[in-house]
C-alpha cells in the first residue's frame, strides 16, 4: 500500500513538473516586466544621483525622475495587458514566438534607453535655461 501511495505522489510530483516548464507566454512577458522595472528603476536613480552630483542644481534631475516614473508604468500596463487577455491556449501556442519576441526588445529598450534619454533631455534643457 505504502509502494501505491509513493507512485501515486511521485507522479503528481512529475506531472506538476512538467505543467510549472509548460509554455506560457504571459507568465514569460510578466516576469520580464518586473524584471525590467527592476533594471529601471536602478538605472534611473543611477543617472539621476549622477545628474545631481555633476552639479545639476535645479529641480530639472527631480522633474525626470517623476516623468520617468509616470512613462513606464502605462508602458508595462500596456505590455501585460496585451499578453494577460490572451487564452490558455494562446499562451502555449509557439506561434506568438516572434510578438513575444518583438515586445520583450521593446520593453527592454525601453526600461534601459528610457532613463539615459529623458535624463539627457532635462540635462540639455537645464543648461539651455
Amino acid at each position: 500500500m505504502v509502494k501505491a501511495v509513493d507512485r501515486t505522489e511521485a507522479a503528481a510530483h512529475d506531472a506538476a513538473r512538467v505543467d510549472r516548464r509548460k509554455l506560457d507566454w504571459r507568465r514569460r512577458m510578466s516576469d520580464n516586466i518586473a524584471y525590467a522595472l527592476l533594471v529601471y528603476t536602478a538605472l534611473q536613480i543611477v543617472v539621476t544621483v549622477h545628474a545631481l552630483k555633476s552639479g545639476s542644481s535645479s529641480v530639472l534631475p527631480y522633474l525626470a525622475l517623476v516623468v520617468l516614473v509616470a512613462a513606464i508604468i502605462p508602458a508595462c500596463r500596456a505590455f501585460e495587458g496585451r499578453w494577460m487577455g490572451i487564452s490558455d491556449e494562446a499562451a502555449a501556442d509557439r506561434a506568438y514566438a516572434p510578438a513575444y519576441r518583438r515586445d520583450q526588445a521593446l520593453l527592454w529598450l525601453l526600461a534601459i534607453g528610457l532613463p539615459f534619454v529623458l535624463t539627457g533631455i532635462f540635462r540639455l534643457l537645464a543648461s539651455v535655461i
